[in-house]
């Protein structure tokens, strides 16, 4: 089998049924360029399909923030808040409790690596957050929200249909209040407009609290959101 980890050791090789052509995309999630093979094509002409964008693949790693691990101390913006991650780890703790104090995430634990932990508790406190955006902008337009999915989407920040299921990316609550505002706006507009033509666009703005602040920001800083609890970044003089 070629050695693809000769070219990055974040290039990770997907086997797809369905690809019609070799292709790379950027991971900025897991912080890796994935391989695309279609199933009938050889491992040897996508090492070489690689091989001959390794440019591509290094500048793409390049351009990921640095990782912003879930270390003691480290400061992570919750809800345009910057907050200071304190982690108190002692066997004594039998249950792994995470809350805000002020300006502090505290963690108690007695797990050696609670991120799971962390980012459950950060989910939990977007959905809380988010939900009351959402029914109120909904409201607004009399419309309701059914359901309010948060996930870990790699490519999108948030889907809405017309019948009122919206999902939205948990990683917004790393975003400024402007931008996840903006985003949930742009969603909620998607209750009564199913494309993105110009009536859309103007419920769209009138929805956001700072329409020109969120949408700019989400737009130049996307991959910002994605460096919290992550473990890794690879650095770009790396071989």
């Amino acid at each position: 089998m070629p050695d693809f980890a000769s070219i990055s050791p974040h290039l990770n090789v997907r086997i797809s049924p369905r690809a019609r052509k070799l292709m790379l995309r950027l991971d900025a999630t897991e912080r890796k360029i994935h391989l695309i093979v279609p199933k009938r094509a050889s491992l040897k002409s996508a090492y070489e399909f690689a091989r001959q964008n390794q440019g591509w693949i290094d500048e793409k790693l390049a351009t990921l923030p640095d990782a912003v691990p879930y270390h003691d101390g480290v400061l992570i913006p919750v809800l345009g808040r910057q907050l200071r991650l304190t982690i108190d780890h002692d066997n004594i703790y039998k249950l792994t409790k995470v809350f805000i104090e002020d300006d502090r995430l505290v963690v108690r634990t007695n797990l050696d690596n609670p991120s799971g932990r962390i980012s459950r508790f950060l989910k939990k406190t977007a959905e809380t957050e988010f939900k009351a955006i959402a029914d109120e902008k909904a409201a607004r337009i009399g419309k309701k929200i059914k359901v309010l999915t948060l996930r870990d989407m790699k490519t999108r920040w948030g889907s809405c249909s017309t019948d009122g299921r919206m999902s939205l990316n948990w990683r917004l609550i790393f975003a400024p209040a402007e931008t996840y505002d903006y985003v949930i706006a742009h969603e909620a507009a998607h209750l009564i407009h199913a494309n993105h033509g110009p009536q859309f666009w103007k419920l769209c703005h009138d929805l956001s609290s700072d329409f020109s602040t969120g949408s700019s920001w989400i737009a130049e800083n996307a991959n910002e959101l994605m460096r919290f609890g992550a473990l890794f970044h690879p650095e770009k003089n790396e071989e």
